[in-house]
């Protein structure tokens, strides 16, 4: 039984070339978080928090002592805010749409996949019982035999029958 080293590199495998200077971003965390995020910009509360953010940062550059107001241009530090807003949100609402499409593609194909199963299945079965059905003609059943048996039962009847006659007419 060999033991393999876990110290020094390993001959089956590729070594590694250098390092990447390249941030390494999981995309599926990524995807994960523009979800949570596309998700609460499109809830009642993002829009009641965004609200009253507006509010105040109006009611407060309006209505404030003018040496505290923090927006010395007529709300062009808000419109700024908001186009910074809107330029991170449309792009998270992308990735989130993008994310849902590949699943739903994903469920589209399992669901073609199932549903092509279950016409095959049904075929399948629709041809059994259609075997069935023949199979079924050719057998013989009990009231058939009956019939049959009864009808044979009446012939040598009316045979005998005739017999009988002609015996009693020739003697």
């Amino acid at each position: 039984m060999a033991r393999e080293s876990t110290r020094g590199p390993r001959l089956d495998q590729p070594m590694e070339r250098g390092v990447s200077l390249r941030p390494s971003v999981d995309p599926e965390r990524v995807g994960r978080l523009s979800e949570r995020i596309a998700r609460f910009l499109g809830s009642w509360r993002f829009i009641g928090y965004m609200t009253g953010f507006i509010v105040v940062w109006v009611v407060w550059n309006t209505a404030g002592p003018k040496e505290l107001r923090f927006d010395e241009w007529q709300f062009i530090g808000l419109t700024l805010l908001l186009s910074l807003q809107a330029s991170y949100a449309a792009p998270l609402i992308l990735l989130a749409q993008n994310r849902q499409a590949d699943r739903d593609r994903v469920q589209y194909q399992e669901d073609r996949a199932r549903t092509d199963r279950l016409i095959a299945d049904t075929e399948y079965l629709t041809r059994e019982v259609a075997s069935l059905r023949v199979a079924l003609g050719e057998v013989a059943t009990r009231d058939y035999l009956r019939s049959e048996l009864r009808d044979l039962l009446d012939d040598l009847e009316e045979r005998v029958a005739a017999l009988r006659e002609d015996a009693a007419d020739a003697s």
